[in-house]
């Protein structure tokens, strides 16, 4: 049956429903407990009000037998014409698979031993007029399960439960970071100027200022001014808005963790990723070994510190004080191909090598450090050796997680730094020194570490997603042609 088909059946059934005085669309109920706890806690003869979706919808004779499933688990309905009387009968034929509906009950267990609801009362909550994905199959075109991710969490258990385990990946952060003194903060999404990172920002124009925005490309500048203002640990759970490419790591709106620690250095942020992470692999799996598509992870701390500048020049002979075409020339020989790049500059050649040393990772947790100064315009650089920053990135199985480093705090050197870094970016375009910062740096901000970690990506991680896209509920998707239908294989009801 077509979907057009089922869904007018539906609507019929919908207007039975109607004139038998039941309407299609209820009010409150109140449960007194959820599915999981009633099964883990069963008690034949105990009352029950449970609330749900119907899953299965099987009819014998003068008996109907249901599944009801809620955010935790599923149960059995045995509803029997003689307990809850001919015209609530009636009605409970006229539901479908995909109807939500609350029920009244006690609890036993069939001759089967299934643990299983007598109902003694139903109510309809919501008559559903769409058709759940076929039983067998579940819902598996990705495109469809993104852009219908409401049918999606329904119809793929796994999925409502990688969710579910996000939350408690937030969650535990969250805790992890007020247990450490750390205050949690709100920074403008809406911006007058992009800053904080590089990264091609998002328009917009406000009509009472007469102003152009942009949607934020990272928090740091913000958050280091409260840093100033003597707001000495701050962390913020942000969203973060590129107008760049999409790829199965990259998605136009994410969430990032940044925190602040002042007095500190991209030393204690090292520390504290590690046991960060860590503790929250082991907190999730009571391990710290897990398995990412295929490959095992141990995230047992310490983990392996390599030096970038140390292994640029090992592979490539490359040196921070190189130009941009000399640094290009010596990865042509060293990888022998040619690279396609419009603008020539040393910051652009370094993101090609990353995109090399990335090829090359190892699965478990590694820190690379000593970047060059020249690609870490916001950090401070060694006193011994200018070249070099005092900063981290973080890869596992391959993946860059995180960045950190020792805060710059002079504002001259601050100064002369942003403007070198804008010098060198001719990718991304609407950029500007924001003076505010220079001038907040000037009433003086106090030595810090800083640390950014891709809250999307570390779910990837824990969750064995393979995309992006699948540990973001709503992803950004180019919209479909009209002519293209969007529905998912049908039940029959």
């Amino acid at each position: 049956m077509e979907v057009n088909e089922i869904k007018n059946v539906r609507i019929e059934k919908l207007k039975a429903l109607e004139a038998k005085g039941c309407s299609g669309y209820g009010h409150r109920f109140e449960r007194s407990s959820k599915i999981n706890d009633v099964l883990t806690n069963f008690e034949e003869n105990k009352s029950v009000l449970l609330c749900g979706r119907i899953l299965a919808h099987r009819k014998h004779g003068k008996v109907i037998f249901m599944d009801l499933l809620d955010q935790t688990a599923k149960i059995q309905l045995y509803i029997k014409q003689d307990i809850i009387t001919a015209q609530r009968f009636e009605i409970v034929k006229d539901l479908d698979i995909g109807d939500i509906i609350g029920i009244k009950g006690e609890l036993f267990k069939t001759h089967m031993g299934e643990q299983s609801v007598r109902v003694l009362n139903l109510e309809v909550l919501a008559k559903s007029l769409m058709t759940l994905p076929e039983k067998w199959h579940g819902l598996k075109d990705v495109e469809v399960r993104y852009r219908q991710r409401y049918v999606d969490l329904i119809a793929n258990p796994q999925v409502r439960d990688l969710f579910i385990k996000r939350s408690r990946i937030i969650s535990y952060i969250r805790k992890f970071l007020d247990d450490k003194d750390f205050l949690e903060v709100e920074t403008p999404m809406l911006q007058p100027m992009a800053g904080g990172a590089r990264g091609k920002p998002f328009k917009s124009h406000h009509n009472a200022y007469e102003m152009d925005v942009f949607l934020r490309i990272a928090p740091e500048l913000y958050l280091k001014r409260l840093l100033v203002g003597g707001l000495e640990r701050v962390y913020e759970i942000n969203r973060n808005f590129r107008n760049e490419g999409i790829s199965t790591r990259h998605n136009p709106e994410f969430t990032m963790l940044e925190v602040y620690q002042s007095y500190g250095d991209f030393q204690d942020m090292m520390r504290l990723t590690e046991d960060l992470i860590s503790s929250l692999t082991k907190e999730l799996y009571g391990t710290y070994k897990i398995t990412y598509q295929g490959k095992e992870i141990d995230f047992t701390p310490p983990w392996e510190r390599r030096s970038f500048a140390k292994i640029v020049k090992e592979k490539f002979d490359i040196n921070p004080e190189d130009t941009a075409q000399t640094m290009l020339e010596k990865v042509k020989t060293k990888r022998g191909k040619a690279f396609n790049i419009d603008q020539l500059t040393r910051s652009a050649v370094m993101k090609i090598v990353e995109d090399l040393l990335e090829e090359d990772a190892t699965v478990n947790p590694v820190f690379l450090t000593d970047y060059f100064t020249f690609l870490s315009p916001l950090a401070k650089a060694y006193p011994e050796n200018p070249a070099i920053a005092q900063r981290f990135e973080f890869f596992i199985a391959g993946l860059e997680v995180g960045n950190a480093y020792s805060e710059l705090n002079d504002p001259i050197e601050q100064r002369k730094r942003l403007i070198e870094d804008l010098n060198d970016d001719v990718e991304t375009g609407q950029r500007n020194i924001d003076e505010d910062f220079i001038s907040a740096l000037e009433y003086g901000m106090p030595p810090a570490g800083g640390l950014g970690i891709g809250i999307d990506r570390l779910v990837m991680l824990l969750t064995d997603a393979p995309s992006i896209r699948d540990v973001i509920l709503f992803p950004l998707l180019k919209p479909l042609p009209k002519s293209i239908p969007e529905k998912p294989t049908a039940i029959s009801s």
